[in-house]
C-alpha cells in the first residue's frame, strides 16, 4: 500500500544513475526533472520546497512518488495511451509520402521538413512523424559502387573459396596497403569526456608527415603481419612480400589476395612470383576491395588508433602502428565470412560479415 508519507531509499547503482541523469545535457528535460525530483524526495526534502524549486504541483510529486515506490527506476519512464489514428492523419501522411518521393523544384537536391510542410501547407513536424513513421531520410546519403568486371563471379568465387575453403596445408594471406597515412598533432591540448560531453580536439592541427603500412592479415587465425613504408612502390610490396614469406616453410603453398593496383602487376611482381613458384596472388575484381578480408581490418585501425590519434611525428605514427598491431595478435581471432543467400549475385557487400 503506498503512501506519500513512505521514504524513499536508493540503493548506491540508483543513486549513481539519477545524479546522473540529473547533470545530463542530452536527455529531455521531463527526464531530468523526474531524477531531480527523485533525488529530494530521497534526500526527505519538504514537499513546498520541491515544488518551489521544480516549479511543479503536488500531483505531480505525488505520481512520480508512487511510480518510483512500485516499480523502481522502470517507473520514471513515462507512458503515453496513444490513440488510434483517424483517416485524415492517413490521408496527410500519405500526402506527405507521395510528395517526398518527387523532386524538389527549386533546384535543392532533396526536400526538408520545413520546406515540404511549406509547399504542402502543413506543420513541419506532421512531415517529420511521417517520414519517421516510413522510415525515410531524404537528408542521407549512401555511397555505393558496382564492378564493372565482366569476370566479376569467377574472380569472387576463388577468392571466397579462399576464406570457406582453402586448400590443405596452405596458408592464405589477405594482403594490401593503407597508403599517405598523415601523422597528426593538435595546436590545441585534447580535453578529456565527461559524463554528458564528448572527447573535444582542437580544429586545428600540426602535418608532422605521411607513410604507408603494408598488412597481411593470415586469414586463418586473424594475426596480421604489418611494415611501414615512407612510399609505396612495387618494390617496397615486393620486399614486404619477401619478408612475408621468408617466416614460412619453403615449400608451403602460399596464397595471397590483394586488390587490382598497379602496383601489384609489375615485372618486378612478376619475377618474384617466378622465383617463388610456391606463391600465387589471386586478385579482387575490379571496384570489389571490399571482397579482401584485410580491407575490415583497416577499418577497425582507422577507427582506434588513426581518426584520433595525436602523433608527434611520422616515426611516432609507425611506432603506434606497429604497437596496435602487437598487440592485436595477442587475441586475434578469423574473420567468419559467409552468404546468407548464395542465390544472389554481389553487387557491392556480402550479405553476412562479422568481424571480431
Amino acid at each position: 500500500m503506498f503512501s506519500t508519507d513512505q521514504p524513499i531509499v536508493l540503493t548506491e547503482a540508483e543513486r549513481t544513475e539519477l545524479e546522473i541523469r540529473s547533470r545530463a545535457r542530452s536527455l529531455p528535460a521531463a527526464d531530468v526533472q523526474r531524477a531531480r525530483l527523485i533525488l529530494l524526495l530521497a534526500s526527505a526534502v519538504p514537499w513546498q520546497q520541491i515544488r518551489e524549486r521544480l516549479d511543479c504541483s503536488r500531483g505531480y510529486i505525488a505520481r512520480w512518488k508512487q511510480r518510483f515506490v512500485v516499480e523502481r527506476m522502470e517507473g520514471l519512464y513515462p507512458r503515453h495511451q496513444g490513440h488510434r489514428r483517424g483517416d485524415d492523419s492517413l490521408r496527410t501522411e500519405a500526402r506527405i509520402l507521395k510528395a517526398t518521393m518527387k523532386p524538389p523544384t527549386d533546384g535543392s537536391t532533396h526536400w526538408s521538413t520545413r520546406r515540404l510542410a511549406s509547399k504542402l501547407g502543413i506543420n513541419h513536424m506532421q512531415v517529420a512523424r511521417a517520414w519517421a513513421q516510413a522510415g525515410i531520410q531524404p537528408h542521407r546519403m549512401q555511397r555505393y559502387v558496382a564492378s564493372n568486371d565482366p569476370d566479376f563471379e569467377t574472380k569472387a568465387l576463388d577468392v571466397i573459396g579462399l576464406y570457406v575453403n582453402p586448400p590443405r596445408h596452405a596458408i592464405v594471406f589477405s594482403v594490401d596497403e593503407k597508403t599517405a597515412i598523415q601523422a597528426l598533432d593538435r595546436t590545441l591540448p585534447v580535453l578529456p569526456f565527461s559524463p554528458g560531453r564528448a572527447e573535444r580536439h582542437g580544429f586545428e592541427y600540426v602535418r608532422n608527415g605521411t607513410l604507408s603500412l603494408y598488412a597481411a592479415l593470415e586469414t586463418r587465425t586473424g594475426r596480421v603481419t604489418g611494415k611501414t613504408v615512407a612510399r609505396h612502390t612495387s618494390e617496397e610490396f615486393v620486399a614486404f612480400l619477401g619478408a612475408l614469406v621468408a617466416e614460412l616453410a619453403h615449400d608451403q603453398e602460399i596464397h595471397i589476395i590483394a586488390d587490382n593496383l598497379s602496383a601489384y602487376k609489375t615485372k618486378r611482381v612478376s619475377d618474384f612470383l617466378a622465383e617463388h613458384d610456391n606463391v600465387r596472388l589471386h586478385f579482387t575484381p575490379t571496384y570489389s576491395s571490399w571482397l579482401n578480408q584485410v580491407e575490415l581490418w583497416f577499418a577497425k585501425l582507422e577507427r582506434q588508433v588513426i581518426a584520433r590519434g595525436i602523433f608527434k611525428s611520422a616515426d611516432d605514427l609507425a611506432a603506434k602502428l606497429m604497437r596496435y598491431i602487437r598487440e592485436h595478435n595477442k587475441t586475434a581471432v578469423p574473420i567468419k565470412w559467409k552468404y546468407s543467400d548464395p542465390t544472389r549475385r554481389i553487387h557491392g557487400h556480402v550479405s553476412t560479415v562479422t568481424v571480431h
